[in-house]
């Protein structure tokens, strides 16, 4: 074997550099008392070098006879991925530092996550794929559960532990089947050979139910809402964005490339998915007034958004995928970067009425947040508007009635998200409080989050050169 292909995956082993850098600077520093500001430098500058060097460096490329394929639509994804978890890691420093958590370990285990989801986005063989996602799930489970002094977070861990081998079964399951019907698990072979036999599509059945787990997609949504709970914020708003993102462009790469001999199953398959994603996350996200389970029934709303765009079964549909998921990263970490700013200073309340009056002691964060959940409630000029128009163009671009329809009904979807995010711009501003949350100052690093995250949810509209950079890329 010809080890030297290991620098053809040039995300992947900058990767595995900033992992080892992480690491060492967490070894040699274990007793200084400077320990937690070095690891959170040395991270986020490794960190924020990561997209600028996947756009600048990182190539099409091909390893290890065919089973790693990087396209430029994979690349362009990674660095998009890569720019939210740097983003993660700056709204939990403050988490970190104020609780002394095992800053090294989490750091270290957001590098691993993401390696994992590197790998499984870049797979052309169903046995790596799967190994990514096996890489990317695992650390999961241990930032869920990384609050040891909460009882949630460790009921949150377990909940998504068990959901992940459980749709992990499934899948492998799917794909067995899918082997034993062509003989291969290369997606190239498997695409010139499938033929829609029972066996096939038993295995296209069960491949997308396990997939549908890690995308929150309703019926497969059950953990959601009790593992976001749970989980300490910052990994909260990683599952919401991160992870989601990642398995969308796998599910859409492999849908399209793979199974496009069985198009006639899977896109009807898609439409009910896509709609009851979206119907019923929003009628339960209504009925929420703890707001991170009300921001996990609207990341499952998204993801049904999110999946839209691969009616469109084309690479106008990736890139409204890929520029969706974008949007939706700065949107959502905003979101998240004041829920975790609020938290701290409110004795760890995450419930809505905390927010009760928060306009009249904290103007500037309770605009922000405003501006954030209006861009994902789509609403004009707001980047999340566009995000959604692109996903729709690329989801009408089929021309089928069953396209239209389900375009509509997200349409209609649409309305709804408007009310129940506006009953937080509601309790911000309008609903009146004996005792609202005192005026406070944060800190540096959410500042800095929150500046990027707004400049995102302002720019990435109306710069028309974001899309077309992710469209240029292709498939």
């Amino acid at each position: 074997m010809n080890y030297g292909q290991f620098l053809n995956m040039v995300p992947e082993y900058y990767l595995v550099l900033i992992l080892l850098a992480v690491f060492a600077v967490d070894f040699i520093m274990h007793k200084s008392e400077k320990k937690l500001d070095t690891l959170y430098i040395v991270t986020v500058a490794l960190m924020a070098v990561l997209p600028v060097r996947i756009v600048l460096l990182a190539d099409p490329a091909e390893a290890f006879g065919g089973l790693y394929v990087a396209t430029p639509a994979v690349n362009v994804m990674k660095a998009i991925l890569a720019f939210g978890s740097l983003i993660v890691v700056l709204m939990a420093q403050p988490w970190l530092q104020s609780q002394k958590r095992l800053a090294g370990e989490f750091y270290m285990l957001i590098i691993s996550t993401l390696l994992g989801m590197f790998v499984m986005m870049s797979s052309a063989n169903f046995l790596l794929f799967f190994l990514g996602l096996e890489m990317a799930s695992v650390p999961l489970a241990c930032m869920v559960a990384f609050d040891r002094n909460r009882k949630q977070s460790a009921e949150g861990a377990a909940k998504y532990i068990l959901v992940a081998t459980f749709s992990s079964g499934v899948m492998l399951f799917g794909i067995s089947f899918i082997y034993a019907a062509t003989g291969t698990l290369y997606f190239a072979d498997v695409a010139a050979v499938i033929t829609a036999k029972p066996l096939t599509i038993m295995g296209l059945v069960f491949f997308f139910s396990g997939l549908g787990f890690k995308i929150s997609l309703v019926p497969f949504h059950f953990w959601t809402a009790d593992t976001y709970q749970g989980a300490p914020t910052p990994v909260t708003g990683y599952l919401s964005v991160i992870s989601k993102g990642a398995a969308a462009i796998t599910l859409c790469i492999i849908l399209m490339k793979v199974f496009q001999p069985l198009l006639a199953y899977w896109e009807y398959l898609l439409y009910i998915v896509i709609v009851l994603s979206i119907t019923v996350a929003n009628l339960f996200a209504i009925r929420q007034s703890e707001l991170k389970r009300f921001m996990a029934f609207s990341s499952i709303s998204q993801a049904g958004y999110i999946m839209l765009a691969v009616v469109g079964n084309g690479q106008m549909g990736i890139a409204a995928l890929t520029y969706y998921v974008l949007v939706y990263i700065v949107a959502n970490m905003a979101v998240f970067t004041v829920i975790n700013v609020v938290e701290r200073n409110n004795g760890g309340r995450t419930d809505m009425a905390a927010y009760n009056g928060f306009y009249q002691t904290n103007p500037k964060l309770s605009f922000l947040l405003t501006l954030a959940l209006f861009s994902l409630a789509g609403i004009p000029p707001f980047a999340g508007m566009f995000s959604k128009f692109f996903v729709f163009m690329a989801a009408a671009e089929q021309g089928s009635a069953a396209a239209y329809f389900v375009v509509f009904i997200a349409l209609v979807n649409t309305v709804v998200s408007l009310y129940y995010y506006l009953l937080i711009v509601k309790a911000m501003y309008i609903t009146k409080t004996d005792s609202p949350l005192p005026t406070f100052q944060s800190d540096v690093n959410t500042k800095i989050a929150m500046t990027i995250c707004t400049a995102g949810v302002a720019l990435f509209g109306v710069c028309s050169c974001i899309y077309e950079w992710i469209a240029a890329a292709g498939m």
